[in-house]
């Protein structure tokens, strides 16, 4: 390989974990029937001022695998954290004990079921799309150092290099995709 050319791969690994994070997330803000905390990580609430997330204005437990709760550390707050909730779009109906706010998780019937699993295919596109536009990056990298004099045999490794982290991250997604669905899908 050309001396004088060195692709920064550290950068398009971390840039590819950023996509990874990022769909993670969305991964955990799908309701799977399953009590988890982070299916609140989205639920912002208007709180002295700003929103913010739900996880800074009380403790979120899952007591049981069907239920979370909600420790509101300012009872001000209570009535904005259930609002918040309820036009979430997360279909959960809150239920109030004092401070404390119990979400009930209910089932899933098998059309949501499906829903959901589409909805999480879209995430694993755009997951896609974003390690395919950080190989794009990489190529056109490698191309204007090939302008510059990088040899052709150079080239070549580089993008074979480059294709070869891109293909193993795609993998990645594909099978985060596949392990949520399965879980969406599970009764």
């Amino acid at each position: 390989m050309s001396e004088d050319f060195m692709l920064d791969t550290d950068d398009i690994q971390r840039r590819m974990d950023g996509a990874m994070a990022s769909l993670r997330t969305e991964f955990g803000s799908l309701r799977t029937g399953r009590a988890s905390g982070s299916m609140l990580e989205p639920v912002m609430v208007d709180a002295y001022g700003s929103m913010t997330p739900i996880n800074q204005v009380g403790t979120v437990n899952v007591p049981e695998p069907r239920m979370v709760t909600i420790n509101v550390w300012d009872k001000g707050l209570v009535g904005k954290v259930e609002k918040a909730i309820r036009e979430s779009g997360l279909g959960i109906n809150p239920q109030l004990n004092g401070t404390i706010i119990m979400l009930p998780i209910p089932e899933l019937n098998e059309e949501r079921r499906r829903e959901l699993s589409k909805v999480a295919g879209q995430y694993a596109e755009h997951a896609r799309v974003s390690i395919r536009n950080i190989r794009r990056d990489a190529m056109d990298q490698i191309k204007k150092a090939k302008g510059d004099g990088l040899s052709e045999d150079d080239q070549k490794i580089w993008e074979g290099e480059v294709q070869d982290m891109i293909d193993a991250q795609i993998k990645l997604v594909d099978q985060a995709l596949e392990n949520k669905q399965e879980e969406i899908m599970q009764v």
